[in-house]
């Protein structure tokens, strides 16, 4: 253990995936530092690891649906700088949310307060002028994709690629289900997966996941229904699954639980990808979660129409998936083999069906799809990312006693 008394943290998050990182990076500042005292804004996650909660944050996404939410998120931010005062935390990490956080940040900053930036907002998609502001108010940043910490360096922002933490998430649903990280994608994982999650351990699955964000399910919940029908047609034995987000209410999918073999779980994306053969996927981190599964996917994603003009004419990268855009830009993949994207009008049941029965009935492209998996793979596979930020807060936190 550092020998550093570190006293006091605070941890902001602003969506569930967010608000899980939070947790994990609580659990280890707290088994290293058992007398630390840490708050922040997240969800239940985080509340369950020891983090008194300053507010609790609902995000969304998109031009549009943004203006819903402004409210209450000008209600949680004179929340965190009112904490910002009386705790005066040592180090401050913000999680993403670059909105929320970087704004946070300038407040954070003026107090004298270290900051660990985590979950580096996408500025190699858009709004680079971004890394300017993240250099004059940030002292270091933990960054979960490779290519990042290349665009950090080159602006004399102290950096480092920690890995991603989905893998601790993996860890923690493996360890309770009596197997280990070397164990993904065998064949008893897969059954003991469908066995905890009420399937018939011999039929295949497909999980559908049609993203975290209400909007999104609204959008894409219709079109993944009638995907599903037409499997039924060419393979009556498949298994359905779709993960509810722990954010979203089962009432959201009302209407969808009458076809045969469908199954609507709440909370658990990672076990249901763990009992799959294949994925239908909204573009997120659920595509890195099934790559580093070992899950063959189609990635598809629908926004409102001005929402997806605007993005269109703003973000710089190629593809939108996460799995795609380290291909591009870690392992400078040039084979020319990406997961199909999906998008807008494109994302129907007839382009998605013809990528599925590509992906189940040709064995060679399921393997050349399985191999530019395993390149991304190899990039996390080995990486602890709450530890090494758990680390990275400790040695802020002495910068800040000196």
């Amino acid at each position: 253990m550092l020998a550093v008394n570190l006293q006091k943290v605070m941890i902001i998050s602003g969506e569930s995936s967010g608000e899980l990182y939070g947790a994990f990076l609580a659990g280890a500042l707290k088994e290293r530092n058992p007398e630390i005292s840490i708050i922040g804004v997240g969800g239940d996650r985080m509340q369950a690891a020891g983090v008194e909660l300053v507010s609790k944050i609902s995000s969304s996404f998109g031009i549009i649906e943004a203006i819903k939410t402004y409210g209450e998120i000008k209600k949680t931010f004179q929340k965190v700088v009112a904490a910002l005062k009386n705790f005066r935390p040592q180090v401050l990490v913000l999680i993403d949310y670059p909105e929320f956080n970087i704004k946070v940040a300038g407040k954070a900053k003026k107090l004298g307060i270290k900051i660990l930036y985590y979950v580096s907002p996408q500025i190699w998609a858009w709004r680079s002028g971004r890394v300017r502001i993240i250099s004059r108010v940030v002292d270091k940043m933990a960054v979960v994709l490779p290519f990042e910490s290349e665009i950090y360096s080159k602006a004399n922002i102290p950096c480092e690629f920690v890995g991603h933490p989905i893998l601790d998430e993996f860890e923690e649903i493996l360890k309770g289900m009596g197997f280990g990280i070397n164990d993904i994608g065998s064949h008893a994982l897969k059954i003991k997966a469908r066995k905890d999650m009420g399937l018939i351990p011999e039929k295949p699955v497909i999980t559908f996941m049609p993203g975290s964000r209400h909007h999104e399910v609204t959008k894409l919940l219709p079109v993944m229904h009638n995907v599903m029908t037409e499997v039924k047609k060419h393979y009556p034995d498949y298994q359905f699954v779709i993960p509810i987000a722990p954010n979203l209410e089962k009432s959201l999918f009302a209407g969808y639980s009458l076809m045969e073999n469908f199954h609507l779980v709440k909370g658990e994306s990672v076990k249901a990808l763990m009992a799959s053969d294949f994925a239908v996927i909204a573009s997120g981190t659920s595509t890195l979660q099934a790559a580093l599964l070992k899950v063959p996917m189609v990635i598809i994603y629908k926004l409102s129409p001005l929402t997806y003009f605007i993005g269109r004419l703003v973000v710089k990268v190629k593809h939108i998936s996460l799995v795609n855009i380290l291909l591009e830009k870690s392992i400078k993949d040039d084979s020319g083999l990406r997961i199909k994207e999906l998008l807008q009008d494109d994302a129907n049941e007839k382009k998605i069906m013809a990528e599925l029965i590509k992906i189940i009935g040709n064995s060679k492209y399921r393997d050349e799809m399985a191999q530019q998996l395993e390149k991304v793979r190899s990039l996390f596979i080995t990486q602890k990312a709450s530890l090494k930020v758990a680390e990275m807060v400790e040695k802020l936190g002495f910068q800040s006693n000196a």
